[in-house]
């Protein structure tokens, strides 16, 4: 088995199985990786989470405790799988820890990085005052807020919905702070903020919180007014809340820029059926009020 120095000490030994693309991992990132980790000459690995279909994602330095380990992701790339052999002192020391890691073992780590996002640049804007992040260039928050929504949306893919929202909201407000200058800078930020509330209100409609999916669909026409997504997410909530005209109204205008989008089409068609069923449940229950006024019970 070849394997790369990769600290020139023999402490952390590297072999790639398969290549990754695109800049290393960076300090501080949070990353979404399957690892194996092996005592020399085991089969079975004390430590995985390969079997896991949505692993968690673990920022470095604080859910990635293991100096080797975490010296090994720094050299790997997005996609890459690779295999990496860690001395004692890069891995669970001289006193190992017992009654799994025996006494200065060395350990085997296989790791693929799924993704990864740079946290350590939302770590650093967050710790700023806020008069420093108003102050900050356009081009740094908006990055700042696109990594926010994709820390929510990979919660979002793995049903963690609070989480998501919390992420969503906290790209909100950062953008909603900043000090707006030319039209142009504007309209960068308004469509930040458009991505954002679409993000929310479908984020709300699985938390079954239709008045707040709805909040979030009209902040976004607000920006748009005739974006399908949003129209089709006010569609939902109002079926939701029951109200089957105002639900109407929003997916024939959506209908009317996507005729033939499957999602709006069959949404129409339920909120028609509810709304008739509905109707039909009204008139029964005046034609039994009123049926009970005009024949009175007699005593």
């Amino acid at each position: 088995m070849q394997m790369d120095d990769i600290l020139g000490d023999g402490g952390i030994l590297k072999e790639v199985v398969q290549h990754g693309e695109g800049p290393p991992v960076p300090q501080n990132a949070s990353v979404l990786i399957h690892y194996s980790a092996y005592l020399e000459y085991s089969n079975q690995p004390f430590e995985t989470n390969a079997d896991l279909k949505h692993p968690r994602m673990m920022k470095l330095g604080r859910d990635v405790t293991l100096v080797g380990l975490e010296l090994a992701l720094l050299t790997m790339q997005k996609g890459e799988f690779s295999r990496f052999l860690l001395q004692p002192q890069y891995a669970y020391g001289d006193l190992g820890c017992p009654p799994f890691i025996p006494a200065a073992a060395v350990v085997l780590y296989e790791v693929q990085i799924i993704d990864y996002l740079d946290s350590g640049k939302v770590d650093d804007f967050v710790s700023l005052s806020p008069e420093e992040q108003n102050t900050a260039p356009l081009s740094t928050v908006l990055e700042v807020a696109s990594t926010l929504r994709n820390f929510g949306n990979r919660c979002f893919n793995q049903s963690r919905y609070v989480n998501a929202k919390d992420r969503y909201k906290q790209a909100t407000m950062l953008l909603g702070n900043m000090e707006k200058q030319s039209d142009l800078e504007k309209e960068r930020i308004r469509a930040a903020l458009l991505l954002l509330y679409l993000n929310l209100s479908l984020t709300e409609l699985r938390l079954d919180r239709p008045h707040k999916a709805l909040k979030y669909g009209n902040k976004a026409l607000e920006i748009d007014s005739a974006n399908t997504k949003a129209l089709f997410r006010c569609g939902q909530a109002y079926l939701e809340l029951c109200e089957y005209e105002s639900a109407q109204a929003c997916l024939i205008t959506a209908q009317a820029k996507k005729p033939f989008d499957c999602d709006i089409n069959n949404l129409l068609k339920k909120v028609a059926m509810c709304y008739k069923d509905s109707l039909v449940k009204e008139k029964d229950f005046y034609s039994k009020m009123f049926g009970d006024l005009s024949n009175p019970v007699k005593e």
